[in-house]
């Protein structure tokens, strides 16, 4: 049924919550699972080249932080026999989930809502809200309050 299932992961707990659910789907289903990690750059105006090369620098801690994250996720998955591979990607968060379900062939994309109704999800907006409306494949939404 699903090949691949595509799970979008922040390093926090919250978003970990998929994973006993991921893991569960893979295993019967014998499906890959591709790990992803959507960076967003702050912005900044340079003027200097020591602002620049300590921005350049902070981008290049992130993106290791998030490999090093991926890969203890996609070795935890391993271990049990799951195939599983890591992305690590900068752009709208969104865009870039959507995007990667296409490029991976994910037929699942299996992800953690926040839970947030009314006027918090109005103002602080939902990933999962704007991945549901623009997604063409099936999406596992688990709603995580209470954790970080």
């Amino acid at each position: 049924m699903y090949k691949t299932i595509l799970v979008p992961l922040d390093g926090s707990r919250r978003a970990e919550r998929i994973l006993t659910h991921v893991e569960n789907l893979a295993q019967s289903l014998k499906a890959k699972v591709v790990f992803l990690q959507v960076l967003t750059y702050p912005n900044i105006v340079a003027y200097h080249e020591t602002e620049i090369l300590l921005y350049r620098q902070d981008i290049t801690q992130m993106k290791k932080q998030a490999t090093d994250y991926l890969a203890g996720q996609k070795g935890k998955f391993r271990q049990k026999g799951i195939e599983a591979k890591i992305c690590v990607v900068n752009g709208s968060v969104v865009r870039e989930i959507i995007d990667c379900s296409e490029r991976e062939g994910a037929g699942l994309v299996a992800m953690t809502s926040h839970g947030r109704s009314g006027l918090a999800r109005a103002f602080y907006g939902s990933v999962a809200a704007g991945v549901l409306q623009l997604i063409d494949r099936p999406l596992l939404i688990i709603r995580s309050r209470g954790e970080t």
